[in-house]
């Protein structure tokens, strides 16, 4: 299972809105790891969907 902070920081560090194949090839993992993980953690209101299919964190 891929780390929700990794996750995040990986998206952070983009500095844009992201697809989870882009976050997949930072961190070297499978996408539909990264995709279960985003999803988790827009339940948990800490990412958002900009446009279709990407994703990018919400500003605290």
């Amino acid at each position: 299972m891929v780390d929700k902070e990794k996750v995040l920081e990986a998206m952070k560090s983009a500095g844009k809105p992201v697809r989870p194949g882009d976050i997949a090839k930072m961190l070297g993992v499978e996408s539909k790891e990264v995709s279960k993980v985003i999803s988790e953690l827009k339940k948990e209101g800490r990412v958002h969907s900009p446009k279709r299919c990407y994703y990018a964190p919400v500003e605290s």
